[in-house]
């Protein structure tokens, strides 16, 4: 299964602009938090079709508990009800959901949702939805050097797979953030050392199957050099 995701691309989206989007229509910030759950499935369904097999998603990082304890409850109810309605349909989908981050300190009930969600579709092989909640990529870094010395030292690869878990996903190819904010806030930096960046005024939940195109089709005009130089093009 790993292979099948990795002969693909790795697509990471920051989702951002839930918040600002419904307050521009005066609605409540949760209201732009249940569109953004829409956005997911929409760029998910569309994500195989345009040759990605493993598609990232940062949806609550770390330094998020320090929103509004209001705001906190209902994403995390928010996310409850996804795994608990979305998992049938990811399963007919063919895509596999795996979460990554902390699961400690998430509410009661939600580790042995995320468990069941993960066993249920651990046999798809359309895409890999790999979703981030209670995440840091700072933490992970610096819990994958504790264990690295704990060891005596490891490889590199031996150390990105404490970084980025077991079985270790591939390298991020494109990056995406919405909403005009141009910065990484702490997402996937391993991961994304050679990952082209692509930012959008687009918000999140207005996001769909034409943006994320778009966004491939910047990526692909692209030429990554990987730190090397571009081939020569050849004399007429």
């Amino acid at each position: 299964m790993q292979s099948v995701f990795h002969s693909r691309l790795h697509v990471a989206v920051i989702m951002d602009g839930n918040g600002r989007w419904a307050a521009r229509r005066g609605w409540p910030r949760a209201r732009g938090h249940e569109a953004g759950v829409e956005a997911i499935r929409r760029v998910a369904e569309a994500a195989p079709e345009h040759g990605v097999g493993t598609l990232s998603l940062y949806a609550f990082s770390a330094d998020n508990w320090r929103r509004p304890k209001a705001e906190v409850r209902a994403l995390m109810g928010l996310f409850r009800l996804y795994l608990r309605t979305e998992t049938a349909r990811l399963v007919r989908d063919g895509i596999r959901l795996t979460v990554f981050g902390r699961r400690d300190r998430l509410p009661d009930g939600i580790p042995e949702a995320i468990g069941r969600a993960e066993a249920e579709t651990a046999g798809g092989t359309r895409l890999h939805l790999r979703i981030a909640v209670d995440y840091s990529a700072r933490a992970a870094i610096l819990a994958a050097a504790i264990q690295a010395r704990a060891c005596g030292g490891v490889g590199r690869e031996a150390f990105r797979r404490l970084v980025t878990g077991e079985p270790a996903p591939p390298d991020v190819d494109l990056l995406i953030r919405t909403s005009g904010e141009q910065r990484l806030s702490d997402f996937l930096l391993w991961e994304s050392a050679y990952a082209e960046l692509f930012f959008t005024e687009r918000m999140w939940p207005d996001f769909g199957a034409e943006d994320l195109a778009q966004a491939l089709a910047a990526f692909r005009a692209r030429d990554r050099r990987f730190g090397g130089l571009a081939e020569p093009v050849a004399a007429a």
